[in-house]
C-alpha cells in the first residue's frame, strides 16, 4: 500500500488558515482595554501537568529520541558553542531512499517536542499511506534542546537569549534534514513541512526561504501575518469574541460585561478580598489586573483548543469546550 502510493505526486501547498476578522463588539470592554486587548495570549513553553493519556499516545505514536550538534549562530564566524538539538524520528512506515520515501517534518513549537508530537495525529496518521518517515525536530530553547547547557544559562540575559529566534530556528531544520538525507543516502526524498500555529508559521516562512530543502508545507492554524504593522492587535480577540458569541449571545454578554463589575468590585473597599472568594483562588488578589489576566488567558485558550472532540493538548477539555462553558448556570 506504501509503495502504491508513491506514484501519486504529492502536492505542494502552502495553508495559512488564520481568518483576519474585524467585527466589534468583543468580550473586552473598554474600561479594561489597558489590560488585556492589545497584549498577545500568554502561550505555555511547556505542558504544565503531564497529560493523562501520554502513555498510550507514546504507545501509538512510536518513535525514537536522537540529537544534532547545532551551530548557535548560523549566520555569522564567531566560535560559540554547540548545543544538543533534540529531534523524533519513526522510519517504521518509510518506503526509503531506493523509492524515493518522503519525509514528513514537523516543525517544532515553543515548547516541549513530545508535547507536540503526541497531539498531531494527522501526520501519524498519512505517514503510512505515503510510505513517509515522520520526523519532528525540537526548537531551540525549549524542551531539552538547550544551549549554554541549561535553561538557567540559556535564558540568563538578553545576550544568551539573543539567539532564539525564527530565523535561527528555520536554520536549525534545514541544517538537520539536509545532514539526515545525507547520511541516510536520502538525497533524492522529497521533504514535506508540516506545523500548526507558530509552528505552522515556521513551516510556511521555511518553504518559502528554503525552497531547495522542502517541496511543500501545510500550514495549519498559522497567522503569517499576525503583525501589528499588517493586522490590527485586536484581530485575535475579535476572533475569540467571535468564538463565544457563537454558542451563546447570553454567555457573550454576561462576560463582556464582567470587566466593568470586576474593575468596580475591586476597587471597593474589601473588594480584592471578596473576589478572591468568588473565584476560590489560592492567594489573595494583589490587583484586578492580575485576575482580568487571568480571566483573559483562559478564555484565549478555550477559543485556540475549541476541537469538536476531547483533548489534553493544553489541558483536558471535552469536545466543544466553548459550548461547555457556555451550558453553566452563570451565562444562562
Amino acid at each position: 500500500m506504501a509503495v502504491r502510493s508513491l506514484l501519486f505526486p504529492i502536492t505542494i501547498i502552502i495553508i495559512a488558515s488564520t481568518t483576519i476578522i474585524f467585527t466589534p463588539p468583543t468580550l473586552a470592554s473598554q474600561p479594561l482595554n489597558h489590560l488585556s486587548s492589545k497584549r498577545a495570549p500568554r502561550f505555555l513553553s511547556k505542558h504544565p501537568y503531564p497529560i493523562k493519556t501520554q502513555l498510550e499516545e507514546q504507545q501509538q505514536y512510536r518513535y525514537e529520541s536522537k540529537y544534532f550538534y547545532q551551530q548557535l549562530d548560523h549566520f555569522s564566524f564567531l566560535n560559540l558553542p554547540k548545543f544538543p538539538q533534540r529531534y523524533l524520528i519513526n522510519t517504521e512506515h518509510w518506503a526509503g531512499p531506493e523509492r524515493r520515501g518522503p519525509i514528513f517534518l514537523y516543525c517544532g513549537n515553543e515548547g516541549d517536542i513530545e508535547w507536540f508530537a503526541v497531539n498531531t495525529g494527522f501526520v501519524w496518521e498519512i505517514a503510512p499511506l505515503f510510505g513517509a518517515m515522520v520526523l519532528f525536530p525540537e526548537h531551540r530553547y525549549y524542551g531539552e534542546s538547550m544551549p549554554y547547557g541549561s535553561r538557567e544559562e540559556a535564558y540568563k540575559n538578553a545576550s544568551t537569549l539573543s539567539y532564539l529566534t525564527a530565523e535561527q530556528a528555520l536554520a536549525d531544520f534545514a541544517v538537520l534534514i539536509t545532514d539526515l538525507k545525507r547520511n541516510l543516502s536520502a538525497q533524492a526524498c522529497p521533504v514535506v513541512l508540516f506545523g500548526g500555529s507558530y509552528g505552522g508559521m515556521l513551516a510556511a516562512w521555511m518553504r518559502l526561504k528554503y525552497p531547495h530543502v522542502a517541496i511543500g508545507a501545510l500550514a495549519s492554524s498559522a497567522p503569517i501575518l499576525q503583525f501589528e504593522d499588517i493586522v490590527p492587535p485586536e484581530t485575535f480577540y475579535n476572533i475569540v469574541s467571535n468564538d463565544f458569541k457563537r454558542e451563546s449571545i447570553s454567555c457573550f454578554n454576561t462576560i463582556k460585561e464582567s470587566w466593568d463589575a470586576l474593575l468596580s468590585e475591586g476597587l471597593k473597599k474589601n473588594g480584592l478580598v471578596q473576589l478572591t472568594k468568588t473565584f476560590h483562588l489560592c492567594r489573595e488578589l494583589k490587583s484586578t489586573e492580575d485576575l482580568a489576566n487571568w480571566l483573559d488567558s483562559a478564555y484565549s485558550y478555550l477559543a485556540m483548543v475549541d476541537y469538536p472532540y476531547p483533548s489534553s493538548f493544553m489541558m483536558p477539555l471535552p469536545g466543544y469546550p466553548i459550548r461547555e462553558v457556555s451550558k453553566d448556570s452563570l451565562f444562562i
